[in-house]
Formats: structure tokens, C-alpha cells, sequence
């Protein structure tokens, strides 16, 4: 029953730890896509996301849901989990940080209509939402970063179509940066850290965050 799903981080934290085959941070995979919306007076209103999980995440996340169809879930079925993936993700930020001209800008918690989809093919959940800006800006240059401070949560954009512009004024243009490589000795201290373990002195994932920018003369 979904009463019996921890969490988000805390229960796939608790899932891995219980798999001796992995010991090092990272312990999810986001697979991300991301919409940066615009107001017809050509104001930034909301970044859209679109975030796939790893298979071992959603496998864990769907047990004890009821379907009627045997390994298929409708949006309503999977609502109630929805729910609980977004409660968990306001301590974090939503792990989306915004910046309009070089200051940081202050997103809301999702709006209404947030859901989740299961890939029965693939296995995999998609959680879809909205974080509107609090206040809608124009901004020459407008950046998103998605990351996991303490890279419990490792994100990367979609190969294709990871990022676009909707409604967006016609010279606006958008650029995906892709974070480094991560070097030996940096994966070699997320290695020690234990599954069920979160270091808040950890801050690394910002020099590897996903960043769309956003510029427009």
C-alpha cells in the first residue's frame, strides 16, 4: 500500500542499503527534461520538468500499488505516490535553482496538475511539474541548474531534446551545458560514504550541475 512507501530519498536510501552490490553515491538516476515557459509579453513564468527515473528506483517506488491492469498504472493510480515524491522534494529545493541576470530567483512549490507515468516497456516512472517563478521576470540572460548538492541524486539531461523554450520571444536563445567528468579522487569520497548516509557538508553537485541558459539581447 502506498502508507508503506517511505520518503523519497529516505526510502531509496533504505532499498540500497540493503543491496551489498552498491556502495557509493550516487544511489538514484534522474534522466531530466526541461521547459523554460514564457508569458506572451515575453516574462519568464515557470521551468517545466519532466524527471525519468532509474528502473531500480521505480520498480521499488510502484510496489504495493493496486492497478487493474497487471504492470500498467493510470495517473490517478499513481497519485497518491506523486504526492509523495513532491512533499519530499521541497526540503531539496526541488533541486532546481534559478538565476535572471546573475540573481538567484525564488521558484513555488509545484502547481496543480503534477503527475507521475510508468514506461511498462521500460520500467521506469516519470514525474511531471511545474515550478513557477514567484515573480515573472524578463531577463537577458536566464539560467536553470538542476543538481544534488550531495550527489545522492545523480542528474543528467535527456541525449535528445533536453531542454526547450515555450512562448519564448523569437531572439531568445538556449544553450545545454553539460557538467565534467567527474575525476577519481571526488568519486573515490562519494565511494566511502554508505547508502543510508547524507553528508550535509558535501556540496560538490553544484560543480556538476545541468544548466540551460537563456539569453536574450
Amino acid at each position: 500500500m502506498i502508507k508503506r512507501l517511505l520518503p523519497f530519498l529516505t526510502a531509496v536510501a533504505g532499498l540500497i542499503a540493503g543491496c551489498s552490490a552498491v556502495s557509493a553515491h550516487p544511489h538514484v538516476w534522474v534522466t531530466v527534461k526541461s521547459e523554460l515557459v514564457y508569458a506572451p509579453d515575453g516574462a519568464i513564468t515557470g521551468v517545466r520538468h519532466a524527471w525519468t527515473f532509474d528502473d531500480m528506483f521505480s520498480t521499488f517506488a510502484i510496489q504495493g500499488i493496486e492497478s487493474k491492469k497487471k504492470d500498467q498504472f493510470t495517473r490517478e493510480e499513481l497519485a497518491p505516490l506523486a504526492q509523495v515524491n513532491v512533499d519530499s522534494l521541497k526540503e531539496y529545493d526541488f533541486f532546481t535553482y534559478a538565476k535572471a541576470n546573475g540573481k538567484t530567483i525564488e521558484l513555488n512549490e509545484p502547481a496543480a496538475g503534477y503527475y507521475l507515468e510508468f514506461d511498462p516497456k521500460e520500467t521506469v516512472l516519470t514525474l511531471y511539474f511545474t515550478l513557477p517563478l514567484k515573480t515573472p521576470v524578463k531577463a537577458k540572460e536566464f539560467t536553470v541548474e538542476v543538481y544534488d548538492r550531495e550527489f545522492f541524486v545523480d542528474f543528467s539531461f535527456a541525449e535528445k531534446n533536453p531542454a526547450k523554450l515555450v512562448g519564448a520571444p523569437a531572439h531568445c536563445k538556449l544553450t545545454v551545458v553539460n557538467p565534467e567528468q567527474m575525476n577519481t579522487d571526488l568519486s573515490a569520497r562519494l565511494s566511502a560514504l554508505a547508502a543510508d548516509q547524507r553528508d550535509p557538508t558535501l556540496t560538490i553537485g553544484s560543480e556538476f550541475a545541468n544548466k540551460i541558459v537563456v539569453k536574450c539581447p
